[in-house]
């Protein structure tokens, strides 16, 4: 009876490890979305690679002028759950991404899986970057290219247990890894579609305005209502139109100041938004004006206190 009980007590224990790999196995994008990877404009690549705000995170601290594309990676990012370093993505053979394909990139921007199969850690906003449309990821690979090859190693991560243990991270991402538009806005509107695909995809605004769960997951209940900065100090400022946020901005006045860096009151960005704001003032004046539309017409959310 002892042993036919351990040997059913085996054969659970092998069909739980077989099902936790099979829902944590990666999920890459079908290879039909993937036939013009290969064929991106480097000039709309340019602009998703300032929409996306690369260089904030792969560039050298206080790198300014043409430092900023020198992608070398080494950004500490001190979090909750350990320190992440952001990698080189520079078309470094060795070190960067010079040996990848189109189809690696976009798997990785998209699905945030690396070219060995592994997940990525969502310190890495590909749960933005996933409703992105695949010409612009085409686009930003064909960008990405042309940039100087950094021979920068990269940095481990500086994680405990359980967190270094990454295929746990495919449950994590059947949860937080979707498509779906946040917010439901006029769909007719060309300027407000412009606007939430700019924030909610490639500036991916809520990685850093919109308080987390103890998971890491993005509380969406209170999008951009702002809370603890991600990096665990300080506070990042609430962008929906309540009182305690930009609820007494003109639409003038936001995208101004994501042109020009000041504020209604004479004030100036300061911190890491510097370098986005930096970023967005090389866009286009619409996109700037989009992006003030968008955050006009999402829900008006109290400040969450750090």
């Amino acid at each position: 009876m002892l042993k036919a009980l351990i040997k059913l007590a085996g054969i659970a224990a092998l069909l739980g490890v077989a099902v936790f790999w099979f829902l944590t196995a990666p999920n890459p994008l079908p290879a039909n979305m993937l036939t013009g990877i290969e064929n991106g404009d480097v000039q709309n690549g340019e602009l998703v690679f300032f929409a996306g705000g690369c260089a904030s995170c792969h560039a050298k601290l206080g790198a300014k002028g043409d430092e900023k594309l020198l992608l070398g990676g080494r950004h500490p990012l001190n979090t909750p759950f350990g320190t992440f370093y952001a990698p080189n993505i520079t078309p470094h053979l060795e070190n960067g991404i010079g040996s990848w394909t189109g189809a690696q990139f976009a798997n990785a921007m998209m699905r945030g899986i690396a070219p060995d199969g592994s997940h990525y850690y969502p310190a890495f906003p590909y749960t933005s970057y996933a409703r992105m449309e695949i010409e612009d990821i085409a686009d930003l690979w064909a960008y990405m290219k042309t940039l100087k090859p950094v021979d920068l190693s990269n940095l481990e991560h500086e994680l405990p247990l359980p967190f270094r243990l990454r295929r746990g991270l495919g449950l994590w991402k059947t949860l937080f890894l979707h498509n779906d538009p946040i917010v439901e806005i006029d769909e007719n509107d060309p300027q407000l579609a412009r606007g939430r695909y700019l924030v909610e995809g490639p500036a991916h605004c809520g990685a850093c305005h919109t308080p987390r769960n103890l998971i890491g997951g993005m509380d969406k209940s209170k999008w951009l209502a702002g809370g603890p900065a991600p990096e665990g100090k300080g506070s990042i400022p609430n962008i929906t139109p309540h009182k305690t946020g930009l609820g007494p901005w003109t639409l003038s006045d936001i995208a101004y100041s994501l042109e020009s860096g000041f504020t209604p009151e004479y004030d100036s960005f300061g911190s890491s938004m510097v370098s986005v704001q930096e970023n967005m003032a090389k866009l286009p004046a619409s996109d700037r004006e989009a992006i003030a539309a968008y955050l006009k017409v999402v829900a008006a959310v109290p400040t969450v206190k750090p």
